[in-house]
C-alpha cells in the first residue's frame, strides 16, 4: 500500500460525523491503471485489431474493431467506490494520422451507458487536443473542454503525452519537454461518478470518430503527475509507464517490411560548434554540443535531444546586483501570461516596487505605495491576477490594512482591489480546496500582543470579493504554508514570539468537514518559515528556527546558532517525524529546487550574533546521507530566497532586510 494511501486511512480517523466530514473513500490504490491492457486480452486476439511495427516500436491499429469490442465496465478498475479520482494523470503514446481540419477522433471516453452521456475522454482534431469532462452546476450538466495546441503531433512520429489534472490546473508535456499549463474557469469535478459508465477505447461508443492512428500506452495514473515517473528518459517519445503485453519488446530496427520507407544505412552528417539552424534541408541530421555533452536531431524544424548528459550545478555566481527602494523584507518571483516573468520586492520603507525581466535582467516596472511590506503573494482566480501584499505597519492614518492587487489587462498594471484588515501581517498565503479559493494572512501582533488570531478568507464569487472564512489562534506568526497529500489540505504556521519566549509550538493543520482542524504541533525556536517539497514519493516539511529566547535570559551570541529541523511524513507513526537536523544562523527562509535529477535546499542564514555577514548554504539531497552542503554563498542580512528559470537557464534571488541591495545568481550547470 503506497504511502499517501495509507495516509488516507490515517486521516479518516479524524473527520468526525458531527462536524459534517465527508468520508473519504479511495477508487483505486494509486497504482498505475493500464486502459489499453484492460480492453485487450494478452495475445492481442480481438476482432479488427492489428499489432503494427513503425519506427521500431509496436502499436495498436484500433480503427477496424467493433467500439463494443474495445471496451469494458468502469467497475473493473473503479472498485471500491464510484467516483473518478480528482486528481489525475492520462498517460498515451500514439501516433496520429494525418487528418483534414475539424475531423474528430476519440483516443478514448468513459460514457455513461444508460444516457449515452460523455463523462470525460480525449479528443484528437487537428491541430488540438482536448480534455472534455462533464461538469455537473446544481441540477445542470454542462460538458466542458480544455484544449491544447497539437500540431507538433502531426510530424509522422510516436510521441508520448502526459495529461496532468490538478484542481483547476491542467498540464500538458510532450515528449518529457516543458509542460503547457493551463488554469481553466471550470475545475474538474471532485465528484465525478462513473457508476454505470464503461471505457472505450479508440471511440466515443460509435463507429463515427473511431481512432485511425496508432496507440501504444493508455495508462491512468491516479492522484499523482505522471511525468516524474517518466521523466527524464531516454527516449523521451516512447517514455514508457505499462504497456499491455503483446506490445513488449522494443526492437530498435525496422520490420523487413520497412527498410525501404526507414532506411538505417544512409549518409549521416553531424554538426559540431555552436547551435546551427534546423530546417528541412537539414532534417534527419545530428548535431552534437561538445559544452553540454548533447547530441540531437533535426526533425522538421527542430532539433530533438537524441542521447543528453545529465544536467548537474556545477557552481553559483551573480548575475546581477539589483538595487531596490529598501531593504528588501521579502520576494515573489511569477509569471503572467502574455506579459512576462516578474518580481515582486516587499521593501521596508514607503514604496515596494515590481521589476520585469527583459534582455537578461530585472529592470524597474512599476512602483507600490506600502508599509513596511513584508511579503508578496501572487495568484490567479479563473481569468484573474492578483498580487497581495503583506504590510506590517498601519499607514498615514493609523490603520491597518494589507491590500489586494489586481492585474489590468488594458493598463498592464496592477491596480488596487481589495484593502483588507490585518494586525502586523507577514505573510499572505493563497490555495485551492475542491474548488473554492482561500487566503490566508499571518497575523504577527497587535500593538504588544502576540497571541492573536490569524484569518483565513475565501473568495465570494457572488460579491467577488475574498471574506472571513476561519480563525486560527497565532503567536507573533510568520508564515503559512499550505501543501497536499493525495486528497488532504494542509495548512502549516510558524509562530515565532509568544511575547515572552521564542520557545513554543508551530502547527500543522489539515481540513476536515469544512475547516482547518489542529493535526500535529511542532517544537520550534522563533520559527520563520515553513518550506514543504516532495522527492519522489516522500514529503517533507522543513522549518526555519531563527532564534532562542526568553524574557530575562540574557541574550548570548550563540543564541541564533540553532538547529532548524527537516521532518518526513512517516505514516506507520501516523505523524511527521524529525529527519535532519541543520545547524543555521537566525535561518529565515528555506527554498527548495531542483537541477536535473539533484535535489536542494538553501537557507536564508541572517545573523551569526554578531555580524549580518553571514554565508548562507546550499545544500544537496544524496539520499540516506540526507542533505550535504555543497556551496556556501555570502549573503548580508539574507531574508528570502526564490529560484526561477528562463530560457537561458535558472537563477536564484534573495533580498537583504540590511541593505537596499538584492543580488541575482546564476546556477551554471555542466
Amino acid at each position: 500500500m503506497s504511502v499517501l494511501l495509507t495516509l488516507c486511512v490515517v486521516l479518516l480517523a479524524l473527520a468526525t460525523p458531527g462536524r459534517g466530514a465527508r468520508r473519504w473513500e479511495p477508487c483505486t490504490d494509486l497504482r498505475p491503471l493500464d486502459i489499453l491492457a484492460e480492453a485487450i486480452p494478452p495475445d492481442g486476439t480481438v476482432v479488427g485489431v492489428t499489432v503494427t511495427q513503425v519506427q521500431g516500436a509496436r502499436g495498436l491499429q484500433l480503427s477496424a474493431a467493433a467500439p463494443h469490442d474495445l471496451s469494458f465496465p468502469a467497475s473493473r478498475i473503479f472498485f471500491r467506490c464510484d467516483l473518478f479520482p480528482e486528481e489525475f494523470s492520462i498517460v498515451v503514446t500514439l501516433k496520429v494520422p494525418s487528418l483534414p481540419p475539424k475531423k474528430n477522433e476519440y483516443l478514448f471516453t468513459v460514457v455513461a451507458e444508460e444516457r449515452d452521456s460523455l463523462l470525460l475522454g480525449l479528443r484528437y482534431s487537428p491541430p488540438q487536443l482536448h480534455f472534455l469532462f462533464l461538469r455537473e452546476d446544481g441540477a445542470r450538466a454542462r460538458q466542458a473542454r480544455v484544449s491544447f495546441g497539437g500540431s507538433a503531433l502531426t510530424d509522422g512520429q510516436w510521441h508520448t503525452l502526459v495529461l496532468a489534472v490538478s484542481e483547476g490546473s491542467f498540464s500538458l508535456t510532450r515528449d518529457c519537454g516543458l509542460p503547457v499549463d493551463i488554469m481553466a474557469d471550470m475545475p474538474f469535478p471532485a465528484t465525478l461518478s462513473v457508476q454505470g459508465a464503461r471505457f472505450f477505447i479508440g471511440s466515443r461508443r460509435r463507429t463515427k470518430g473511431q481512432f485511425t492512428g496508432l496507440v501504444r500506452q493508455l495508462v491512468l495514473l491516479p492522484g499523482s503527475d505522471a511525468t516524474l515517473r517518466l521523466c527524464p528518459c531516454r527516449n523521451p517519445e516512447l517514455a514508457l509507464l505499462s504497456i499491455p503485453p503483446i506490445l513488449r519488446g522494443l526492437t530498435g530496427k525496422p520490420e523487413d517490411s520497412e527498410v525501404l520507407k526507414y532506411p538505417y544505412e544512409t549518409d549521416m552528417k553531424v554538426t559540431l560548434g555552436s547551435r546551427p539552424l534546423c530546417t528541412k534541408a537539414d532534417d534527419t541530421q545530428f548535431w552534437f554540443d561538445a559544452g553540454h555533452k548533447g547530441l540531437y536531431l533535426c526533425m522538421g524544424s527542430e532539433w530533438v535531444s537524441v542521447l543528453a548528459a545529465k544536467e548537474r550545478l556545477e557552481y553559483v555566481e551573480e548575475h546581477q546586483s539589483l538595487f531596490t527602494n529598501s531593504e528588501t523584507l521579502g520576494i515573489e518571483v511569477f509569471v503572467i501570461p502574455g506579459a512576462g516573468l516578474f518580481v515582486a520586492t516587499a521593501n521596508r520603507k514607503t514604496t515596494s516596487a515590481i521589476y520585469k525581466w527583459a534582455d537578461g535582467k530585472f529592470s524597474s516596472y512599476q512602483d507600490i505605495p506600502t508599509h513596511q511590506a513584508q511579503s508578496w503573494r501572487h495568484f490567479t482566480i479563473g481569468k484573474k491576477i492578483f498580487l497581495a501584499v503583506a504590510n506590517f505597519e498601519p499607514n498615514e492614518k493609523g490603520q491597518e490594512f494589507s491590500v489586494i492587487y489586481k492585474w489590468s489587462q488594458r493598463r498592464l498594471r496592477f491596480a488596487p482591489y481589495q484593502r483588507v484588515l490585518t494586525h502586523g501581517a507577514r505573510d499572505w498565503e493563497a490555495f485551492e480546496v475542491s474548488g473554492e479559493h482561500f487566503l490566508a494572512v499571518a497575523n504577527h501582533r497587535e500593538g504588544s500582543n502576540h497571541n492573536i488570531y490569524s484569518v483565513i478568507y475565501k473568495w465570494n464569487p457572488g460579491a467577488q470579493l475574498f471574506e472571513a472564512n476561519q480563525t486560527v489562534a497565532t503567536s507573533g506568526a510568520c508564515d503559512w504554508e499550505f501543501f497536499r497529500v493525495g486528497p488532504y489540505a494542509f495548512l502549516a504556521v510558524a509562530n515565532a514570539f509568544n511575547g515572552t519566549s521564542t520557545q513554543l509550538q508551530s502547527h500543522l493543520y489539515v481540513r476536515l468537514g469544512g475547516s482547518f482542524q489542529l493535526f500535529q504541533s511542532f517544537p520550534t525556536f522563533g520559527a520563520a518559515d515553513w518550506e514543504v517539497f516532495h522527492i519522489r514519493e516522500r514529503v517533507f516539511l522543513a522549518v526555519a528556527n531563527s532564534h532562542r529566547y526568553d524574557v530575562g535570559m540574557q541574550v548570548q551570541n550563540d543564541s541564533y546558532i540553532i538547529d532548524s529541523v527537516i521532518y518526513e511524513l512517516n505514516v506507520t507513526a501516523q505523524t511527521f517525524v524529525r529527519f535532519q537536523e541543520i545547524r543555521t544562523c537566525s535561518a529565515l527562509d528555506w527554498e527548495f529546487f531542483s537541477v536535473g535529477e539533484d535535489c536542494f535546499l538553501v537557507v536564508a542564514n541572517s545573523f551569526d550574533g554578531n555580524t549580518f555577514s553571514v554565508n548562507s548554504i546550499i545544500y544537496r539531497w544524496q539520499g540516506y546521507e540526507g542533505f550535504v552542503a555543497v556551496h556556501s554563498l555570502p549573503t548580508f542580512g539574507c531574508r528570502d530566497w526564490e529560484t526561477f528559470r528562463t530560457a537561458a537557464g535558472s537563477y536564484l534571488v534573495y533580498s537583504s532586510a540590511k541593505e537596499p541591495l538584492s543580488r541575482v545568481l546564476k546556477l551554471r550547470t555542466g
